[in-house]
C-alpha cells in the first residue's frame, strides 16, 4: 500500500520529495539516475517551480513509494472549475 502526498501546493510536495531523497541517503544526481530524470528536472522540483511537468512529478513520486491525492475546493463548483480551466487554457496559447 502506498503512502500519500497531500497536493496543497507544489512547495509542500517539494519540500516532501527532497526530505524523502534526503532519507533515503540519495544525492540529487544520484536520485535523477534512479528516477529515470534529468539533473535539472530534480533541482526545480526541490525548488517548487510551477513549470515542471506532472507526468515527471508522477515518476518521481511513484519512485519513492507515494502518489498523489488531488481533492476539488468543494466551494466550487464543476461549470467553475471549466471556467478556470479555459481561462488557462486562454492564457497558454496568448503566451506561445
Amino acid at each position: 500500500m502506498k503512502h500519500k502526498i497531500l497536493n496543497k501546493n507544489v512547495p509542500n510536495i517539494s519540500v516532501q520529495v527532497k526530505n524523502l531523497r534526503k532519507k533515503n541517503g540519495l544525492t540529487q544526481i544520484e536520485f535523477a539516475k534512479r528516477v529515470g530524470v534529468g539533473l535539472r528536472f530534480i533541482r526545480e522540483l526541490e525548488q517548487g517551480k510551477v513549470t515542471v511537468r506532472m507526468d515527471k512529478v508522477m515518476q518521481v513520486v511513484d519512485f519513492l513509494g507515494y502518489h498523489l491525492e488531488l481533492k476539488r475546493n468543494d466551494s466550487q463548483s464543476v461549470e467553475d472549475d471549466i471556467g478556470i480551466i479555459k481561462e488557462r487554457l486562454c492564457r497558454l496559447k496568448l503566451s506561445e
